[in-house]
């Protein structure tokens, strides 16, 4: 008679500086496109769980905004505060850095993740970027000396590379204990959320310069019509002048944006998606802590 393998549950950490990869990580994790991800730093701004489970195991990852040593505005040190809470209520830390760099903002994520007294796993992602592996050697060598890794694990989240070892690996270390989500679970937040943070994603990635970062997305309206949603969504600007530009010439880029932020919902809720836009002017809110919680960063 074989003895039974125990179940283990629990919830990781990404965290990192921006633009490492975390979010593309737990996208590749979860097998679906729940936190947002474009070219720019900080597109994270409010944390998402993400659930993994298999026979054996389940894994909550918690999606972190990227850490500054020196954060700007209210926003920022919002986002810092956030990425605190979140290091004292996990099982394990994955600390995510992108392979062959290692930054001033890499050390100063690295020291806020030991003081949190957490196991923590190096991961390193991008990996697909460098064609001979054997130069990650030195590399390699020089980042795992700087903490007592609990693992140290060489990723590639774009290319699904490494992953799946990943995922067995972090949950040898998690509790015995029964799954803390149901087995269909992909994440904690709401589709009201969720298209909120697509439409964000395509500000992200359709402007230029600094005006994403100075955009909000608030989701006004969430209606299911049979297999049919019906979403309208405001996005919020610091600035007069800003919003001429997200709406576009002719209102064409407002359009381009709308259309793409529909089409990632329908691939996500699998069903026919209508959405409205609007644009409205609430003058420099990133650094406004009332504003920042009526646009419903928690």
């Amino acid at each position: 008679m074989t003895e039974q393998t125990a179940f283990r549950a629990g919830h990781v950490a990404l965290v990192g500086r921006p633009n490492v990869g975390k979010s593309t990580l737990l996208n590749a994790a979860v097998g679906a496109h729940i936190a947002v991800v474009s070219p720019r730093p900080q597109t994270t701004r409010q944390r998402v769980i993400g659930v993994v489970t298999e026979d054996h195991w389940q894994i909550a990852f918690v999606d972190t905004p990227g850490l500054l040593s020196r954060p700007g505005h209210a926003m920022d040190r919002h986002m810092h505060r956030g990425v605190q809470s979140t290091l004292d209520q996990v099982d394990l830390v994955c600390l995510v850095v992108e392979a062959m760099r290692l930054t001033d903002d890499d050390r100063f994520v690295l020291k806020q993740v030991q003081a949190s007294g957490r196991p923590v796993a190096l991961v390193i992602n991008k990996i697909d970027l460098h064609k001979h592996r054997e130069k990650l050697l030195p590399y390699l060598k020089t980042i795992s000396e700087l903490a007592d890794f609990a693992q140290v694990h060489l990723v590639s989240a774009e290319r699904n590379d490494g992953v799946h070892s990943w995922l067995n690996g972090l949950a040898k270390q998690l509790p015995e204990q029964p799954a803390l989500y149901d087995a269909d679970t992909l994440t904690d937040r709401s589709e009201r959320f969720l298209a909120g943070e697509l439409v964000r994603e395509q500000l992200m990635r359709q402007l230029r310069d600094e005006i994403p970062y100075a955009t909000a997305v608030m989701v006004e309206k969430f209606e299911i019509e049979g297999e049919r949603r019906r979403i309208a969504a405001t996005i919020w600007v610091g600035r007069d002048s800003h919003k001429g530009i997200v709406i576009g010439k002719g209102g064409e880029r407002l359009k381009s944006v709308g259309t793409s932020a529909r089409l990632a919902m329908q691939a996500l809720f699998d069903g026919p998606v209508h959405l409205d836009l609007w644009v409205k002017v609430r003058p420099d809110w990133v650094e406004d802590e009332s504003a920042l919680r009526e646009l419903g960063f928690d």
